[in-house]
């Protein structure tokens, strides 16, 4: 099984990684609760997606702080 990255941002898909469910449980408790229903997600098919931030993105959000207070900003 695989986990997709993408940007939360752009959409932009950053690459997959091979996924070990035990390995990724025993991480998952650094995350406070409500956290991780932010970041990952997985679909009806069992595809499990975690939102990141591209290069791009966090370029953008560097030079315009103010594009934190917006859920998507690039069109």
């Amino acid at each position: 099984m695989t986990v997709r990255y993408r940007c939360r941002y752009c959409d932009t898909e950053l690459g997959t990684l091979p996924f070990n469910e035990e390995e990724t449980i025993r991480k998952l408790h650094l995350f406070e609760v409500g956290e991780i229903e932010e970041f990952i997600e997985k679909d009806e098919l069992g595809v499990t997606t975690v939102h990141c931030i591209c290069e791009h993105c966090e370029e953008s959000l560097r030079q315009f702080p103010d594009y934190y207070a917006l859920k998507k900003w690039i069109q």
